[in-house]
């Protein structure tokens, strides 16, 4: 069987999915070293993958960002990619690639499997193919692919139909590698020149499209259309969905009996430290709403830093989704790509808040394919937010895109379609 090698930036919504591939291969038959940071050493062996770790200058933890670098508060689209990418992403550069040369060294490897932020992976693509293992850019986030047709991965723009939008497309692209993101292109070609001997050719910011595969882990409903996509890329549709450890139905369960609408907010497991940005403007701006039944999580936090909530709202340190989801009518998120993917997989039509990372690109998708509303903000209005959800129950479009993209996704085998890129990809004979 085969022995492949996962690398992974030290970010839970980064290590969580790829964990999902590991135990897929590993249950195949295959061997799975995972190189990724010390936080996750324990998930990783649990997964019955081989721990390789990021050395401990590279290994910055990327779910403490906030509390590592306070400067980055208050930044969002491409002064926050401006920000993380200098010192988040190639800070650990050198120490990444240095760590993943080292294991393929180590023992023979038939693929290396990473996602788009671990540099190490994109350091090593420059190298001949020759001198490397295969290369698949696993799309865990939004497909940032450049094209004629969409403006550049970052800015949130949505595309534009005709020669304007071509032209308005062109001119954008221009302004961002040459003013927005120029500097930092710039020093990424010169650590790429100083660790390999070779600049990235084009950006930097869309090198996993030039690896030797890309799998994109969505379908083509939820992504912008492309006439010039790659050939290295394929749809898989999502990852399939791994619930943390059973949760307990919490008291209240039975009140979720279809006698009134369910609206659902979560701010995720990370993103939480700060409830007034959505958590709190939902149940704020649904307070008075009886005719509705408010399902607040708090990603893991005591409930009781929630504050008093009113008498609609129903409150759970962690929830059972997979009971859940079923039998919401709205989530309301600050869209992390697993979950929009999966409340559209449900065909729950969604309303959204979120500029920072790649959020903004999701958050994006979110409106422009007409399943939910995007209140592009950080910090939602209680009093928008609510007029937001009041729209998507009341207007069937809504859910009717929902439902569209959501079959398309159940018709999808997004570890299958892996399967068959990295049988493809092994194959290929070195050039």
């Amino acid at each position: 069987m085969g022995s492949y090698l996962i690398t992974t930036t030290p970010a839970h919504g980064h290590v969580a999915p790829l964990l999902t591939i590991a135990r897929h291969l590993i249950a195949r038959g295959h061997r799975v070293r995972f190189l990724t940071g010390a936080k996750y050493a324990d998930a990783v062996t649990a997964a019955g993958a081989e721990f390789l770790p990021i050395p401990p200058e590279s290994d910055i933890d990327l779910d403490r960002v906030g509390e590592l670098f306070p400067e980055r508060a208050g930044l969002a689209g491409p002064a926050a990619i401006r920000f993380d990418l200098r010192n988040i992403f190639f800070t650990p550069a050198r120490g990444q690639y240095d760590a993943l040369v080292a294991a393929i060294e180590a023992e023979p490897t038939d693929a290396v499997l990473t996602e788009g932020l671990y540099l190490g992976a994109a350091l090593l693509a420059l190298r001949p193919r020759s001198e490397r293992p295969p290369i698949v850019a696993l799309g865990i986030f939004p497909l940032g692919a450049p094209s004629r047709d969409t403006a550049p991965f970052g800015v949130g723009m949505i595309p534009m139909g005709g020669w304007i939008g071509r032209l308005r497309n062109r001119v954008m692209t221009t302004i961002a590698d040459k003013v927005i993101f120029g500097p930092v292109l710039e020093e990424a070609d010169a650590l790429a020149r100083e660790i390999v001997g070779r600049s990235f050719e084009g950006s930097f910011l869309t090198w996993n499209v030039r690896a030797d595969a890309l799998v994109q882990f969505t379908v083509p409903s939820f992504e912008y259309p492309r006439s010039d996509l790659p050939s290295t890329v394929t749809f898989a549709g999502p990852l399939p969905w791994m619930p943390p450890a059973a949760v307990a139905l919490p008291d209240w369960w039975d009140e979720l009996d279809g006698s009134r609408p369910i609206v659902h907010v979560t701010q995720g497991t990370v993103a939480n430290a700060d409830f007034s940005s959505l958590v709190r403007p939902t149940i704020d701006g649904l307070a008075e709403r009886d005719d509705l039944l408010i399902v607040v999580t708090t990603g893991g936090r005591p409930v009781d830093t929630l504050g008093p909530v009113p008498a609609n709202v129903r409150v759970g340190s962690y929830l059972p989704y997979r009971e859940l989801f079923p039998k919401l009518d709205v989530l309301v998120t600050n869209g992390g790509y697993g979950g929009v993917q999966q409340a559209l997989a449900h065909g729950i039509p969604l309303v959204v808040a979120g500029q920072t990372e790649d959020k903004i690109e999701v958050t994006a998708r979110v409106g422009w394919s007409g399943a939910g509303i995007n209140l592009k903000t950080n910090k939602a209005d209680a009093a928008k937010l609510a007029r937001a959800v009041d729209t998507v129950l009341r207007d069937p479009s809504y859910r009717a895109a929902a439902q569209r993209i959501g079959a398309d996704m159940r018709t999808t085998d997004a570890l299958a379609a892996l399967d068959g890129v990295l049988e493809r990809v092994v194959a290929l004979p070195t050039a």
